[in-house]
């Protein structure tokens, strides 16, 4: 898997900023067959940061009613990504 497959997209929720406000650490969506090592190598080589460590949980999919039939979405996984002390994420660089 390359490096630009790993990560789908950073998670920009209310209880992510928080988390990042508080310890540093930045969420992200992530590919279902990523491991660790990859999230954390993808990480350092596209933002250029130290990683101190990876955690993953993978989202179960809601099943939601749509008329009569039951619908499931597809479940999901992310990962909290720690930086070392002192270094930032540039999200938004273009803008």
């Amino acid at each position: 898997m390359h490096i630009e497959e790993v990560l789908i997209k950073p998670l920009l929720t209310e209880k992510s900023s928080i988390v990042t406000e508080n310890t540093n650490r930045y969420v992200f969506k992530v590919q279902k067959k990523a491991s660790k090592f990859q999230v954390k190598d993808a990480v350092e080589k596209m933002f250029d940061v130290k990683v101190v460590n990876v955690r993953t949980s993978v989202t179960a999919g809601k099943v939601k009613r749509a008329g009569k039939a039951l619908k499931k979405s597809s479940s999901w996984k992310k990962a909290y990504v720690k930086i070392a002390d002192g270094q930032k994420l540039e999200l938004f660089k273009g803008i």
